[in-house]
Parts: C-alpha cells; sequence; structure tokens
C-alpha cells in the first residue's frame, strides 16, 4: 500500500467518513476512490489537491511527507467552509452564530436525554 493510500484511509477514518461520502465530496465515483485508497491506482494531481482541501491537510500531509497534524478542525467540509467565512463576520453577527449554533447544540443533546430515558 502506498503512503497516499495510507494516509486516505487514515484521514478519512478520523474524520468518520465513508468511502462513498468522501467520493461524493470529492465528486468522483466511490470505485475509483475505492482504487486509490487501495493503492492499486493514483488520482491525478487535481484530484490530490481537492483531497486535502476537502480532508483538511496539507498536500505533504496527505502524500506522507510530512506527519499528519492533530490539529482537526471541523470534520463536515462544508460545515468548515462556512467557519471559515463566518470567522471574518462582525462581531455582532458572530455572537448571533453562536447563540443559534448553541440552541441546534442544546436541542440535540436535550434529544438525547429524552430518547435514553424513553427506553428506560
Amino acid at each position: 500500500m502506498t503512503a497516499l493510500a495510507e494516509r486516505l484511509r487514515q484521514l478519512r477514518e478520523a474524520r468518520n467518513l465513508s468511502q462513498v461520502r468522501l467520493a461524493e465530496l470529492l465528486s468522483v465515483d466511490p470505485r475509483a476512490y475505492n482504487r486509490w485508497e487501495k493503492g492499486a491506482t493514483a488520482p491525478h494531481l487535481d484530484t490530490i489537491i481537492k483531497m486535502a482541501d476537502v480532508l483538511q491537510v496539507t498536500i505533504d500531509e496527505l502524500v506522507g511527507r510530512k506527519p499528519i497534524s492533530d490539529d482537526i478542525k471541523i470534520r463536515n467540509h462544508t460545515l468548515h467552509a462556512l467557519w471559515e467565512k463566518a470567522d471574518s463576520l462582525p462581531d455582532t453577527d458572530q455572537q448571533a452564530l453562536i447563540t443559534v449554533i448553541d440552541s441546534f447544540v442544546k436541542k440535540a443533546l436535550v434529544e438525547q436525554v429524552m430518547s435514553i430515558n424513553n427506553k428506560r
């Protein structure tokens, strides 16, 4: 197995992505992605660049030239891209966004607790 193939697997699993989901994020056929992760074939450079972007690593980290950073920002690529944009919003807008996100997180926690209580 090549360094790229091994790193693809490690990074995908660290982000709790299936091969099919990562293939969707890369806009490629899942069978092609599977061959890359097995080391049977290698993707084109433009695809490697997109992989690094989606997996939030440098190309050097992806191909094995540097260790993988432990600094995983946000696992969901779309949410990460929005977070980067939100980081440049004015403080008042950021505070409003924090309130909205906090309410969704609290709602999910309440639903989780209620689900546990209903099972008892």
